[in-house]
């Protein structure tokens, strides 16, 4: 298990120049925003504008803090999403434009290049404890609360706000929160069969 603090994540810009991501982890480590397989990371938006477009990738977003976004497809759909809604995802190369609902907000993107690997993300609001194994392909934790514990074989370790943990294969662990209100979310990624 690789703890990754939030801290120790680095900042750059947006695709389109129009705000900055802190990047939580990528695979490959060190791809380029043109290169990646995977990639996680948190942005926080601060005005309306189009979504940078990712060939190729599919994306899933979640809101993190802040009233919402509503999201508005080219070919017509719309989509609202706010602190509460599940974890929507769509194709990174459907043009889209971003509407905030009142005031900044922050969000959570998983992004996994198509045909190569593949993606699934959950928000948890249950201070648990919760049992987790990783059967095959990679476990990360994203936590938006504090006081988790996370215990595993090698003993135990803890993750607050913004904090991330990795989990590889054969890893089991139990997730824990001293927090009434917890938080985290769990995402799974896994290399396509098609590859």
């Amino acid at each position: 298990m690789h703890i990754i603090r939030a801290s120790d994540c680095r900042v750059m810009p947006w695709k389109n120049g129009g705000g900055t991501t802190t990047e939580i982890a990528a695979h490959p480590p060190g791809a380029s925003l043109d290169e990646f397989d995977w990639r996680v990371s948190m942005a926080h938006v601060g005005m309306d504008g189009p979504f940078s477009s990712f060939p190729g990738i599919d994306r899933t977003l979640s809101v993190l803090t802040g009233n919402g976004i509503a999201l508005a497809f080219g070919d017509g759909e719309t989509m609202r999403l706010e602190q509460s809604s599940a974890p929507y995802s769509f194709a990174a190369d459907r043009a889209v434009e971003g509407r905030l609902v009142a005031g900044p907000i922050d969000d959570l993107n998983v992004m996994t290049r198509r045909g190569r690997w593949l993606h699934r993300v959950e928000r948890l609001t249950d201070p648990g404890p919760i049992e987790l194994a990783v059967s095959s392909g990679l476990l990360m934790l994203v936590a938006r609360s504090d006081g988790w514990t996370i215990a595993a074989s090698h003993g135990l370790d803890t993750i607050g706000i913004g904090d991330s943990a990795l989990l590889e294969p054969g890893e089991a662990v139990t997730l824990a929160s001293d927090r009434e209100a917890a938080e985290i979310f769990t995402i799974e990624l896994w290399e396509s069969a098609a590859r």
